[in-house]
């Protein structure tokens, strides 16, 4: 690799075997990795909040809020690990070691693998939840979504692991010059994994929500027409249903701002990152990471037990002996 007269290189010792050093303006690039890092600390303080607020209060102990709380934790790392890392990666040499490279990318992908698979879930969960309500209670249990969580993530590893095993026994084996961190996926498994990551989640998720949205818009106009003719039986009923129509609501606009952060980043992938310039992919990715600070926000707007247990977090409250039995709902 030829560099020029007084480039600044990663390893100056290692002369034309290190990557120069990114070239981005003192001031834009202090500003990107301040944003970032505020962006970062953000996405872990309010994803820590949706951890404690399900772990601790027994009443949040659903099957649904189970689904949120692995989703939380993707988050979490996403906000703890990943940003992080992409700063370090972006804007400066990565001097932590080819090892270290390819299990960063490798947690990346196992994070963003969790991820969608929680979505599918949520989708699977809403489903039932509004077509098959009968149901509900008999086909979706705290411990059988548990076990599809735990199943979810396990999946997750292992599969991810088949994809990069050979840039973790031989990492330094695609390096074009030291103090870079990429990983090379060549076109067949990288169309696989795309579609088995992206094409088909997504065109489930999809397919859910809009059986969904068909089955709930009926149920809505059914409440309508004959709300001024129920019994008090029925008007529990019908506050039973209008909660669930909400909740899916509620998880319709989670699943549809993950759409819109997540389709850029696995469309550039399926174009081919040649059609993206540095800026434009860059801004792809900040999106895919950003939804995770997005979703608690989500939370905060539509779930009022998440307001009400973090102003018990916050104000320490949930240290108090018989806290976790509280009644936030």
């Amino acid at each position: 690799m030829e560099v020029d007269d007084g480039a600044e290189l990663c390893f100056p010792q290692l002369l034309n075997t290190s990557c120069r050093k990114p070239t981005l303006p003192r001031s834009e690039a202090v500003f990107l990795n301040s944003l970032v890092f505020s962006i970062s600390l953000l996405t872990v303080a309010l994803n820590l909040l949706v951890i404690i607020s399900v772990s601790h209060f027994r009443q949040l102990h659903t099957p649904t809020n189970i689904l949120l709380l692995s989703l939380a934790v993707s988050d979490f790392l996403v906000g703890l690990l990943l940003m992080p890392g992409e700063i370090l990666r972006k804007t400066s040499c990565w001097f932590l070691g080819d090892l270290m490279c390819s299990l960063f990318m490798y947690v990346s992908y196992i994070i963003a693998s969790a991820s969608v698979g929680d979505m599918v879930l949520i989708s699977v969960d809403r489903y039932v939840t509004i077509c098959h309500p009968l149901h509900y209670t008999t086909r979706i249990t705290v411990r059988r979504v548990k076990l599809c969580v735990c199943l979810c993530w396990l999946c997750s590893v292992f599969y991810n692991c088949l994809f990069v095993k050979d840039e973790l026994t031989q990492a330094e084996r695609y390096k074009s010059c030291f103090g870079e961190c990429v990983i090379v996926v060549d076109y067949i498994t990288g169309a696989i994994d795309l579609v088995l990551t992206f094409v088909v989640p997504v065109s489930l998720i999809i397919l859910l929500y809009m059986r969904v949205f068909v089955v709930a818009v009926s149920q809505a106009r059914a409440m309508r027409s004959h709300i001024t003719a129920v019994t008090l039986q029925r008007s529990v009923t019908l506050t039973a249903k209008k909660s669930e129509l909400k909740a899916a609501r509620t998880l319709g606009v989670l699943i549809f701002v993950f759409l819109i952060c997540f389709c850029p980043y696995y469309c550039a992938s399926l174009a081919g990152d040649s059609l993206l310039n540095t800026s434009s992919a860059s801004f792809v990715l900040f999106l895919f990471y950003f939804n995770s600070c997005l979703n608690p926000v989500i939370y905060a707007m539509f779930y009022p037990w998440f307001r009400r247990a973090v102003k018990l977090i916050v104000t320490l409250r949930i240290l108090q002996p018989g806290s976790c039995e509280a009644n936030i709902l």
